[in-house]
């Protein structure tokens, strides 16, 4: 029998001013009250920037959810959808985003600081995602060049996910291009105490 149990309980809250609907989390376990709070704020303003980013025509038929990619080693991986419909639009828009937190320290995390300081992580994770586009065989709008300093990701089980905004890479129809990456493909570069590092380490 697995006694694993997540570092915290994750409850899903609704936000439904008229015709709006999103569905957002918000947890609670055995953390720092304070982090805790914090979290769940930024939750928050993450939803809130999505709002944002959709055109102020479309916002009143608004809708939101979100998925739990990664909570166990005292790290807190969520994914944000918020999908819109402008009228006369030839369809509707939707933005993801993600956010990574370790829960002992309420820090979150950048893409580059899942990485040694002075680590070509650039470099190596370019190279991979090139390499899955080409064995894909993923059309992309033009040559893939970088990931941006910025980079959206999340962190699924033992794989860093890189993803990109619709029209970023691809064309609509293509939806969102994503690229799994084993943590065990990084480990020279990962920062041992960081998110990934503890995803590389088996056991609890």
């Amino acid at each position: 029998m697995d006694s694993f149990q997540p570092p915290v309980l994750v409850r899903t809250l609704t936000y439904a001013p008229g015709n709006i609907k999103i569905y957002y989390p918000q947890i609670e376990g055995r953390i720092n009250p304070r982090i805790q709070q914090q979290v769940n704020q930024q939750i928050i303003q993450i939803n809130q920037q999505l709002q944002q980013m959709q055109n102020p025509e479309a916002r009143p038929g608004m809708y939101g959810e979100f998925a739990v990619k990664t909570n166990e080693k005292n790290i807190l991986s969520i994914g944000f959808l918020n999908y819109a419909y402008t009228p006369m639009a030839a369809h509707g828009m939707t933005y993801i985003k993600s956010q990574t937190w370790d829960l002992s320290t309420g820090r979150t995390y950048q893409l580059k600081d899942l990485f040694k300081p002075g680590s070509n992580y650039v470099e190596v994770l370019n190279r991979i995602i090139k390499a899955q586009i080409k064995s894909q065989q993923i059309v992309t709008l033009e040559p893939f060049k970088s990931i941006s300093p910025n980079q959206d990701y999340y962190i699924a089980d033992k794989a860093l996910v890189i993803y990109f905004q619709l029209y970023d890479l691809t064309a609509y129809a293509y939806g969102f291009p994503m690229f799994p990456i084993s943590v065990f493909d990084l480990q020279n570069i990962i920062d041992e105490n960081g998110p990934l590092g503890k995803m590389a380490v088996n056991g609890l």
